[in-house]
């Protein structure tokens, strides 16, 4: 009986190979490409119509699970090994058998929920948009218009005591519907970002997020955009439709921002719009800076003072959180982003910006 087991246990192992089998398939983005607009998309619309269901976040009970289960499991692990006198040779065996069979179908789901789509054709080819490279004035012309429209936007949002951005929606249930209907109609324009996927979730332990600097995550084992709610309130919308991105099956981080930023731009919502303008202002005008301090300098000081009363709320709340878990966290993310083919790690969020100054020039030439 024991024999048998053993033996229903390695066939768990097959995952492995597969795993590794279906990502050096992905090495080719024609196969990644065709494979996210397919089984990928019938997986990922399947699972999060489950998950969907469920009006909080399972991934975050999964994570509180796992920490909570990890020291419980290893503690019964270490009692039961020196219990076994005689048989510590065959109960290591197993659990190292074991912890090889969890680590094999983890990386296969993985591979099938995101991570044959890193190497699918990029947004820009898919949707047309020439990428190219931007003279100085280009970028500094980019600038200014996303400033005019934050400037054009501010007096539409609402603001507290303090005379900074707080959302207009009564809830963050009604805010991430608007976040699913900013993409339904996103759709329109862009086919390949397909409707059918349920809204963001809210993550109750938002503030933890904010200590490893967090904003949000795309959790592939449940389908699960999660967006961290504690942050300020501009920032929330781009957010949601950053992880929806993800969920769409666009996981280099440049492409997740820029069709985040797209989505809200589209959205009705004087919220979202705000939100999309201050993300990609943002990319913008620090490309800016490091080409032209001067020039970024003059654009910035163009923005109105409730604007610039958001973007200094929004340092104030993040250097509260300056620390080691900070650095741990940007060190994760540089690890995992290499990984997954993005071999300039972090730094790939800047090339949002050749994505922008594409879009800006198709609207104005």
């Amino acid at each position: 009986m024991r024999s048998l087991l053993s033996l229903k246990r390695l066939w768990i192992l097959l995952a492995l190979p597969a795993a590794i089998l279906l990502l050096l398939a992905a090495g080719n983005s024609d196969f990644a490409e065709w494979y996210a607009l397919h089984p990928y998309a019938f997986l990922s619309k399947v699972g999060n119509a489950v998950t969907g269901i469920f009006p909080f976040s399972l991934a975050e009970i999964l994570v509180i699970l796992f920490l909570i289960g990890v020291p419980v499991a290893l503690i019964w692990f270490l009692i039961h090994f020196f219990r076994s006198k005689g048989r510590r040779g065959v109960v290591l065996g197993k659990g190292l058998l074991n912890l090889l069979c969890l680590a094999s179908v983890l990386l296969l789901l993985f591979t099938l929920n995101c991570g044959i789509n890193y190497n699918r054709h990029t947004f820009a080819e898919t949707c047309g948009l020439e990428l190219r490279p931007s003279s100085t004035k280009e970028l500094t012309d980019l600038s200014h218009h996303l400033a005019e429209k934050l400037n054009e936007l501010r007096p539409l949002v609402k603001e507290d005591e303090n005379g900074v951005m707080i959302s207009s929606f009564s809830s963050l249930q009604e805010q991430g519907a608007a976040a699913r209907e900013a993409f339904n109609t996103l759709h329109e324009e862009y086919p390949l970002l397909s409707p059918g996927y349920s809204d963001p979730k809210a993550v109750m332990n938002s503030r933890v997020m904010s200590w490893f600097h967090i904003t949000g995550v795309y959790f592939p084992f449940t389908f699960e955009a999660n967006v961290n709610v504690d942050v300020p309130s501009y920032s929330i919308p781009a957010t949601m439709c950053h992880e929806l991105s993800h969920l769409r099956g666009f996981m280099r981080e440049d492409e997740a921002n820029f069709i985040g930023y797209l989505a809200c731009c589209r959205s009705s919502s004087p919220d979202f719009q705000y939100s999309g303008y201050m993300l990609a202002f943002v990319y913008a005008n620090n490309a800016l800076y490091s080409a032209d301090g001067e020039a970024a300098s003059a654009v910035y000081s163009e923005l109105s003072e409730g604007v610039q009363r958001d973007y200094a709320a929004n340092t104030t709340y993040w250097k509260q959180f300056e620390g080691p878990m900070k650095e741990i966290s940007n060190s994760v993310n540089n690890t995992y982003l290499k990984a997954n083919g993005q071999e300039d790690g972090v730094k790939s969020y800047g090339r949002m910006v050749d994505l922008l100054l594409a879009e800006y020039r198709s609207q104005t030439e």
